[in-house]
């Protein structure tokens, strides 16, 4: 079902899927061209989810997807409200799945657990543009087709996912960083094209419709 939710700076898409009781997910899609190609692959994930009679929602952030807000108009403190603003209004307990560079969004929100995929730090985002190209122009950037702002930049330098508790991390094949699972897959954000996988989706539903129930006793 096709929904909006309202944050500080205005109203986005919100899509939702599943059950209207029980805990929900709040899927956080990684930024910038990532987003295009974990989409498919996420939306397969969260219809996997209600068919274990889990709730989700899946939102366009301030300035990604379908938002009216321009790119080079958006920071790293507009996402975070805008994800703390979705997570006050649900009458849920709500538990955050973070792909990648997603996972620096939900640190300031109150839920009852969070849940990253191969989650990524600022500096290792910027790392990864830089090597795709950032051309500077005054208070604003080119990165990779994107115009982002200089604040949007700095903030990202010393972003750093959540840790607090409860947390469960999971790790794709031979990512080196440390993991409550580690599951042997191919990296969708890694390919030129969008792309999917329908078993990766399922063994990913499985541990996150058991960690969401654990999260809130249900």
């Amino acid at each position: 079902m096709i929904d909006r939710y309202d944050w500080p700076g205005g109203s986005e898409a919100l899509w939702r899927f599943g059950p209207a009781t029980g805990p929900v997910v709040l899927l956080l899609l990684p930024p910038f061209e990532e987003a295009n190609r974990t989409r498919t692959f996420a939306v397969g994930l969260l219809r996997a989810l209600a068919a274990r009679d889990i709730g989700a929602m899946l939102p366009d952030l301030p300035g990604q997807g379908d938002s009216l807000l321009p790119t080079d108009a958006v920071t790293l403190t507009d996402w975070r409200s805008a994800v703390v603003a979705l997570v006050e209004a649900t009458d849920r307990p709500v538990v955050t799945a973070a792909i990648r560079a997603s996972a620096l969004l939900d640190r300031d929100a109150d839920v009852a657990g969070r849940w990253h995929l191969a989650p990524q730090t600022g500096e290792r985002l910027l790392r990864e543009l830089s090597r795709i190209g950032i051309d500077r122009d005054g208070d604003m950037a080119d990165v990779a087709g994107n115009r982002l702002s200089a604040t949007l930049l700095a903030e990202l330098e010393t972003a750093t996912p959540a840790t607090v508790q409860p947390l469960r991390t999971v790790r794709l094949g031979t990512d080196p960083g440390p993991a409550d699972l580690r599951i042997d897959a191919a990296p969708l954000w890694r390919r030129s094209e969008p792309g999917n996988d329908p078993d990766l989706a399922a063994a990913l539903a499985d541990d996150l419709a058991a960690w969401s129930r654990a999260c809130v006793g249900w």
